[in-house]
């Protein structure tokens, strides 16, 4: 007599639609290198990488050059307080905050454009071990937006302080907490994008995704505003915003914010309980 198992076509009826799903899987075998070559093979072909990628280097290069250039031709008649405590490194980093809309934006489009296209079923009828798939598209993803965020914010540093000529203070990557300040932004960015990726992973919706991570960044440091002070000031200290900021500027964080690398971390954690929700509902859901 043969024995009825979970991979019979028989027992599917008795496992409930999931149960089916999973029994029916291949049981070949999905290497993780493959499945990461397959995911830079989208990501490098299709436009909207070019262009979200192109953006955020323009954006952070040329906002960063026009605002040094500014100051620069304003320099004599900027008040006294101001010149002494401008910071050269600040003003060519904080423009990068406009890049985190376009790269974020890509992070959505990472996840979300395949359930937009329906394409979504042939990724994992193609490979059904899901987790694995997002592990690949964090990989990679992740690679290219580390290396596009510190590439654009050490140029756009170094174009930024060409254009602070004397007598207007500039400075190097030797001045002191300067390179921790140009890399902290490149690391900055990167982290928001896969928080993005995150979200897209669980919303599905390529506009809710954006929404919710704009909402996140730049509508959340509006909605606080309104809160008592001392409750304020505990809420903002968490915010993503908040926490770029102090990763953007070389000098010592105030008291009411978390110091740098303790900031950093509270920017992962996000990521991660963002990235870790989706796994667990992209496992959960039919598609």
């Amino acid at each position: 007599m043969t024995t009825l198992t979970a991979a019979t076509p028989g027992a599917s009826g008795m496992l409930g639609p999931a149960g089916a799903r999973r029994a029916s899987l291949p049981t070949g075998r999905y290497d993780l290198f493959g499945l990461m070559r397959s995911e830079w093979t989208k990501l490098r072909t299709v436009r909207s990488t070019v262009w979200t990628l192109g953006i955020t280097m323009v954006v952070g290069i040329g906002v960063s050059a026009l605002a040094t250039a500014e100051t620069r031709a304003h320099w004599s008649t900027m008040p006294l307080p101001t010149r002494l405590s401008f910071d050269p490194t600040q003003l060519s980093l904080i423009p990068l905050f406009f890049c985190q809309l376009a790269i974020g934006v890509l992070g959505v489009l990472v996840m979300s454009a395949e359930y937009g296209t329906g394409t979504v079923r042939a990724t994992f009828a193609a490979a059904p071990h899901r987790s694995k798939v997002l592990l690949a598209k964090i990989t990679v993803f992740g690679t290219v937006a580390l290396v596009v965020s510190e590439t654009t914010a050490f140029l756009s540093f170094l174009v930024g302080q060409a254009m602070l000529t004397a007598p207007a203070r500039h400075a190097t990557l030797a001045t002191p907490s300067t390179l921790r300040a140009v890399v902290c932004t490149g690391l900055y960015l990167c982290v928001v994008s896969l928080f993005a990726l995150g979200l897209a992973t669980i919303l599905r919706h390529t506009a809710g995704a954006v929404s919710a991570y704009v909402g996140v960044l730049l509508v959340l440091p509006v909605l606080v505003q309104p809160l008592p002070h001392s409750l304020q000031e505990d809420v903002v200290r968490f915010l993503p915003s908040r926490i770029g900021v102090e990763l953007m500027t070389p000098t010592a964080a105030p008291p009411d914010a978390f110091s740098v690398w303790v900031g950093f971390l509270v920017l992962c954690v996000y990521a991660v309980v963002a990235l870790g929700a989706g796994a667990m509902l992209l496992r959960a859901r039919d598609v």
